[in-house]
């Protein structure tokens, strides 16, 4: 069994690189300028040591410092600490390093970086003739440099648990969008199940009759005719039985907690939604009913048609219970039946929202694609939300 690979490291912005390079370029050139006016009067070797090898070193220590820190903080925090030890230029680097290991948060490397750095910048300028440090006793150069290095190594270790705050805010959000995608799986399946097991349940009776009568058709020689007209009628009448039961089935689906063998309730239509709108209008909800369907659909479309006309404004009432609501039914035979309900921004967030499992627009589009039409819901121009569906009606 193989171990599972590392995670890849999130690539850092470009922005965040320069601007971490042009920190680093800015501290270690301004303690290289305060020698820059007695440069002069270094011996040559000297000179050419500051003014050309010194600045070289600091901006290779910022690649280095760029390209490998996140990878080996404390190896790369160590060398460049000692190359600040010859090169001013180099200390905005050496600082850079530091605030690497410190955003890690390993103690032990933190003070041995620090340390380091400490010894680094007190000893850093005593290269050039007249260095401000020698000035002063060794141990008040040795207290501002460890203040210094502790500024940079508190900045450091700031860093370091903001982004271990984000990162678990993060794994949180994925973590959630991941069980989320669990559950909407799951009320598939579950809606894919039920279904099944319904097309069971209602065509299997059905479908044994018209097997009897049809074998008793084929195999009895004996029949009269009156006997085998009777029988060829009894098929003919379950098929059709069955053929409606079938169209039907999607939109008559038994609860789990039903008993087997009672009778399955009236399930409502498009003639309900009607009812539906003065039950929402009754509760304060100010909803519009355009309804503009020629004829009678079929049972399963119009079945569908009034679960998902329930469904949103039962989202509305939910999260926009001041917004207007306009609920739209257009179709013919032939057409298809088109349902469409949007509604407004709401005035105010609700003070108290009502819970959800976020799973009823999920089953919804579930059945509606499996009658062959199409399903859509989501944020609507010029604000608010809506939710439309195409039902396939062809009789």
């Amino acid at each position: 069994m193989t171990a599972a690979p590392a995670p890849a490291r999130p690539r850092r912005p470009v922005g965040a690189v320069i601007g971490r390079a042009l920190f680093a370029l800015v501290v270690g050139g301004a303690l290289w300028a305060l020698h820059l006016t007695s440069a002069a009067t270094y011996p040559e070797f000297l000179q050419l040591w500051f003014l050309l090898i010194d600045p070289l070193l600091g901006v290779a220590a910022v690649v280095v410092v760029l390209a490998w820190g996140p990878r080996h903080p404390l190896a790369v925090a160590l060398g460049a600490a000692a190359v600040a030890l010859v090169s001013e230029t180099a200390v905005g680097a050496s600082f850079l390093a530091l605030v690497a290991v410190a955003a890690g948060q390993r103690w032990r490397h933190i003070v041995v970086a620090s340390v380091a750095n400490v010894l680094a910048l007190h000893y850093a300028g005593l290269l050039y003739p007249g260095a401000t440090s020698a000035r002063f006793e060794w141990w008040v150069g040795v207290g501002v440099s460890a203040l210094i290095v502790g500024v940079v190594v508190a900045t450091g270790v700031a860093m370091g648990q903001r982004r271990a705050v984000l990162a678990g805010l993060r794994e949180r959000a994925e973590a959630a969008e991941r069980e989320q995608a669990v559950r909407e799986q799951a009320a598939r399946v579950a809606e894919r199940n039920r279904i099944a097991h319904d097309m069971h349940d209602v065509l299997a009776h059905r479908i044994s009759l018209v097997a009897l009568h049809a074998g008793a058709v084929g195999y009895r020689t004996d029949l009269t005719d009156a006997e085998r007209a009777a029988a060829i009628t009894a098929i003919e009448q379950n098929a059709r039985a069955a053929l409606t039961e079938l169209r039907d089935v999607l939109g008559v689906l038994r609860s789990p907690d039903q008993q087997p063998g009672a009778p399955e309730p009236p399930q409502p239509g498009i003639g309900d939604i009607a009812g539906l709108v003065d039950e929402g209008r009754a509760a304060g909800m100010r909803i519009e009913l355009v309804h503009e369907v020629e004829g009678v659909p079929p049972l399963i479309v119009s079945q569908a048609a009034y679960r998902i006309v329930r469904e949103a404004l039962s989202n509305a009432r939910k999260h926009a219970p001041d917004a207007a609501v306009t609920v739209s039914l257009a179709g013919e035979d032939g057409e298809g039946l088109a349902v469409l309900v949007e509604n407004t921004a709401p005035v105010a967030p609700p003070t108290d929202p009502l819970p959800g499992a976020g799973l009823g627009l999920v089953g919804l589009a579930e059945r509606v694609e499996a009658t062959g039409g199409r399903f859509r819901s989501g944020p609507r121009a010029g604000g608010g939300y809506a939710l439309s569906a195409w039902l396939p009606w062809s009789t």
